[in-house]
């Protein structure tokens, strides 16, 4: 399932995109009316249809049955027949994808890598973790004592301004009332979030009587880590938020004197996640993170994707990175068990674009999958691990979680990544406990939301990848630096968790 993907485009000015030599669709990268000739891979036509940026116009007969193709692999079956110059979406166009897939181990090639000579100024732990960020976190055990960590963190946040990068509380819902692989869930996220590198000291805050008990929470988070975390039970103390206080005092403390330190682009952990997705997500943003991820790769970086739903209808692309078979048969079991999730829950696995992507111009699962998993790049995928886990080995690692924004971010974070690149078509607001770099995947949303922004990568249709990856990197390589996201300057800071489960 060999492909060269959007960076074998020619990126020359144009009003719609051919991405691979087999597709018998193109996609709008500005509104056409009904009426426009087109020219475009060889092919002479007339737009039958009024066609809005991001969607795909027919560029030879379809049948009734037929695939569609997109990125030189179907994206579903034609509903109806197809002529030339026609709007192509969820009116004439329906996915394929049912249940589970058969899939087969082939050993990958091996890929040649250019290292990058980048460097970021980062904080160096004492386990040889990197951190970009140098903050005190509260996390509480339980939604009881969200708004006490919340509190504690605006006054301690005040009243150590300046020594550390910042105080923050990362309130959730959850802790109670929750059973068996559930509970799990909620108490490896945190206990894997309180084992972050951007994280110099952490106070873990519980109640008392909650289902997420502080003891078997700390079990889950590596003894040598531990010294950087406090633990205080609320209904144990008179004044929970006075012990709160003292004890975030203690943390700033013990790390407000760490300095930054120049250390390569090995050093940096990358999250790759694609929120709000459009049709130029996969030809624009999405191929540009992905040479990120290569970059960051063949430094002897790590990178990890999630949003495992997302890629249904693409995994063999990733399937066929796996570096051994036990990578791929993880990888296998990864996609299937998601798969099983939904079937038992009584819902079709390709329930999926949303009503914002189909608005952009998206209208299958395989065609978003097929454009998300470009985040990937092309780096060797080297492991795989489940919901609340760590990226540990360099390369690429899958990691499981929903494709949900927050939550599958906020998985992110929890397995390392100390710099998270959003890739979006639409927009939002939303950031998490890692940095997080918006990045738009056409200009008029980057010029419009430059408040959301960090990053315009609808530049590559004019400026071509290389300028545009030069500049993306640039931009993390600061970031990992210091210089705050825009949602750090928005104080956009949440964490959600994945409810898997029965609530008592």
């Amino acid at each position: 399932m060999a492909n060269d993907g959007p960076a074998a485009v020619d990126m020359t000015p144009v009003t719609a995109l051919h991405i691979h030599p087999s597709d018998n669709v193109a996609t709008a990268i500005a509104d056409l009316d009904a009426g426009t000739d087109l020219s475009i891979g060889g092919i002479n036509l007339r737009l039958a249809d009024q066609v809005a940026r991001g969607h795909k116009v027919a560029l030879v007969p379809i049948a009734k049955g037929a695939p569609v193709i997109k990125y030189g692999f179907p994206i579903g079956l034609a509903t109806a027949d197809i002529e030339p110059g026609a709007h192509v979406h969820s009116h004439n166009l329906a996915t394929a994808l049912s249940g589970a897939g058969d899939y087969h181990y082939e050993a990958p090639e091996a890929a040649q890598t250019h290292p990058s000579s980048k460097t970021f100024e980062g904080y160096v732990r004492a386990d040889g973790r990197v951190g970009t960020r140098n903050e005190v976190w509260i996390i509480p055990t339980v939604g009881c004592v969200g708004n006490l960590a919340a509190r504690v963190a605006r006054i301690a946040g005040t009243r150590h301004a300046g020594r550390v990068d910042g105080v923050h509380a990362f309130k959730h819902p959850f802790g109670c009332s929750q059973l068996g692989d559930d509970l799990g869930h909620t108490r490896a996220l945190l206990a894997a979030l309180a084992q972050h590198p951007n994280a110099g000291g952490v106070l873990i805050v519980g109640l008392g009587c909650e289902s997420n008990q502080l003891a078997p929470l700390l079990e889950g988070i590596a003894p040598e880590r531990r010294v950087s975390i406090r633990t205080l039970s609320a209904q144990a103390v008179e004044d929970d938020e006075a012990a709160c206080l003292a004890l975030v005092d203690e943390l700033v403390d013990a790390c407000a004197d760490t300095p930054r330190t120049e250390v390569p682009l090995s050093k940096l952990v990358l999250g790759v996640k694609c929120g709000g997705s459009d049709g130029l997500s996969g030809l624009t943003a999405n191929p540009l993170v992905g040479r990120m991820a290569d970059a960051v790769a063949a430094a002897n970086g790590k990178v990890i994707l999630t949003e495992i739903p997302e890629i249904f209808g693409a995994e063999q692309m990733l399937m066929e990175r796996a570096v051994s078979r036990d990578v791929f048969d993880a990888t296998v079991a990864l996609v299937q068990d998601f798969k099983q999730y939904f079937i038992r829950n009584g819902e079709p696995v390709s329930e999926n674009p949303s009503p914002g992507n189909i608005a952009g111009g998206i209208t299958t699962l395989e065609e978003k999958s097929l454009g998300a998993v470009q985040k990937g790049g092309k780096a060797p995928v080297v492991d795989v691990q489940r919901y609340g886990g760590e990226a540990s080995l360099p390369g690429l690692t899958l990691l499981e979680a929903p494709g949900n924004d927050a939550v599958s971010s906020t998985a992110l974070t929890a397995a390392g990544a100390t710099v998270i690149l959003f890739t979006t078509g639409r927009g939002t607001p939303l950031g998490f406990p890692a940095p997080t770099l918006k990045i738009a995947s056409n200009s008029p949303l980057a010029q419009r939301k430059a408040g959301w922004i960090d990053f315009d990568a609808g530049q590559v249709l004019d400026a071509g990848f290389d300028d545009s990856a030069d500049a993306l990197l640039d931009l993390i390589a600061a970031t990992a630096s210091g210089m705050p996201t825009k949602a750090e300057l928005n104080e956009e800071r949440d964490i959600a968790i994945w409810k898997s489960g029965v609530t008592l």
